[in-house]
């Protein structure tokens, strides 16, 4: 059963209950109506009876019933118990109220097969005579019995036309539900999540319609992303896949060639940037449905011990800090991925005696490097997933070290940006600070230089490829070359988080 008829079905059911609660209150209120006509037109007619009765005393038709109007009237002298002229005989009540010793009275009664209401009263001021008023009740009895039938008809009637015309309305009321369910179905269909859903007004179908064309284009989005992920992410694995197959295959074939060392350093190399790649994408394809631990965060502690592990790998380059206290919250190790992310990239592209300058304050980390900076061609896209400068392809990295800081900004409600500078570029990374006075910051042991003047010279051999002077290695595009998860050293919890 469709929804139109259970509507319709439930429409006509009230409507003929309520008619007929309503013919069962008329019907009775109407009779009781007539006869209090009735008996207000034989009051007032028994009122007549003085002047009536010179008139019958002339023409010597005292104590027969005359007509009177629409009434019978019977007046009767020195009235006796039993039978009258033409009319129902006088009962000993009669007598009571003839001679004023009871009240009138209304009775029905049938003379001759025809009914009548008569109302028995005294002659005024004449004890022992008596005056009945009779008038015959089939005139109200037909119009009762008119309205009655008349009632039988109209409730079903009126309960089977409204059942008509609420199918009708349902019909045009649940049209844009059909229109929806349509569009449900030939989506079903054809798997074609763009599919236009019409759905205009402000009614509660209409806002229906809009929340699940705003589901439908949110599952296209997510869709549509995630087969790009897979596109992009076979792309960047087959470089790297082929180039490893290729050399662990010249190892096999020549295991006493004297290259073979270089061969296995580079094997090593390429699986060391696919494991990179492959924990990127892990990292990227949570799109924000991880555990999200959310606590206090001392955003300037964490750039400090950001910096402090870039200044031991990186000892070459110079680093500015300046740092404020600061309060936020969020998840403090995807925090501290993004900032290194950042810190990262700096290092990547910064020159060998190039400076690194770090800031904290208001929620906000900058970084900033004195490299070539980004062409305003590469600005809008450097944060999209896999995107890399024409320059910056055929050198090592993923091109999702800053989607991943994209992606722990927004998760954070904050920004992420890039800003060029004259030399170098500086990267913002912004979140909601909490109106808090935080602790003042633990200080470093006594033995432990601060981070601006860390450095241990190690030989460049030993150094990662990302951290290396641009004598060694080409500069790579603007991306961080992140160490996988599992090798990063456990996030100190600053103390001033609760």
């Amino acid at each position: 059963m469709s929804l139109r008829t259970r509507v319709a079905i439930a429409v006509g059911v009230v409507v003929f209950c309520a008619l007929a609660i309503v013919a069962a209150v008329v019907y009775p209120a109407v009779g009781a109506n007539l006869r209090g006509k009735t008996d207000e037109t034989l009051v007032q007619a028994a009122k007549q009876a003085p002047t009536i009765a010179a008139k019958l005393k002339q023409a010597g038709a005292v104590g027969q019933l005359v007509p009177f109007g629409s009434a019978w009237l019977q007046i009767v002298p020195d009235a006796a118990p039993g039978p009258t002229d033409g009319f129902v005989g006088v009962t000993y009540h009669d007598l009571q109220v003839a001679g004023g010793k009871d009240e009138p009275y209304f009775q029905d009664e049938t003379y001759r097969g025809v009914a009548y209401r008569i109302y028995t009263t005294q002659f005024p001021q004449d004890h022992g005579t008596l005056v009945r008023v009779a008038l015959p009740v089939s005139d109200a009895a037909s119009t009762q019995t008119a309205l009655g039938w008349l009632l039988l008809v109209l409730v079903p009637a009126g309960a089977i036309g409204a059942a008509v015309v609420a199918r009708l309305a349902a019909g045009r009321v649940l049209r844009p539900v059909g229109r929806l369910t349509e569009t449900v179905e030939r989506i079903r269909a054809t798997g074609d999540l763009s599919a236009p859903i019409e759905t205009p007004g402000q009614d509660e179908i209409s806002r229906l319609g809009q929340a699940f064309a705003a589901m439908t284009a949110a599952l296209d989005q997510s869709v549509g992303a995630q087969r790009r992920l897979v596109a992009d992410a076979s792309h960047e694995l087959r470089t790297p896949l082929t180039s490893l197959i290729t050399n662990l295959e010249l190892l096999a074939e020549r295991p006493g060639d004297p290259s073979a060392p270089a061969l296995a350093a580079a094997a090593l190399a390429e699986a060391g940037e696919l494991r990179v790649l492959v924990n990127d994408l892990v990292e990227l394809a949570r799109d924000g449905q991880a555990s999200f631990h959310v606590e206090d965060v001392r955003l300037d502690l964490v750039a400090e011990r950001v910096a402090a592990r870039a200044a031991a790998r990186a000892p070459g380059l110079r680093y500015e800090l300046d740092c404020s206290p600061t309060l936020v919250r969020g998840d403090p190790d995807a925090l501290e991925r993004a900032i290194g992310n950042l810190v990262d990239n700096a290092l990547k592209w910064s020159p060998p005696d190039g400076r690194v300058r770090i800031s904290a304050a208001g929620g906000t980390v900058e970084v900033s490097d004195d490299g070539p900076g980004i062409p305003s061609g590469d600005l809008p896209y450097i944060f999209d997933r896999f995107y890399r400068s024409a320059k910056a392809r055929a050198l090592p990295g993923s091109g999702l070290g800053l989607a991943i800081v994209r992606r722990i900004a927004d998760m954070h409600g904050g920004t992420a940006e890039a800003i060029p500078l004259q030399q170098g570029v500086k990267f913002r990374l912004s979140v909601p600070e909490i109106a808090a006075d935080p602790p003042p910051a633990e200080q470093p042991p006594a033995d432990q230089p601060p981070a601006e003047q860390l450095s241990a010279e190690r030989p460049p051999a030993e150094r990662p490829p990302a951290e290396r002077p641009p004598a060694e290695q080409p500069p790579a595009e603007r991306v961080p070359a992140e160490r996988p998860s599992e090798e990063r050293p456990p996030a100190e919890r600053p103390p001033v988080r609760s």
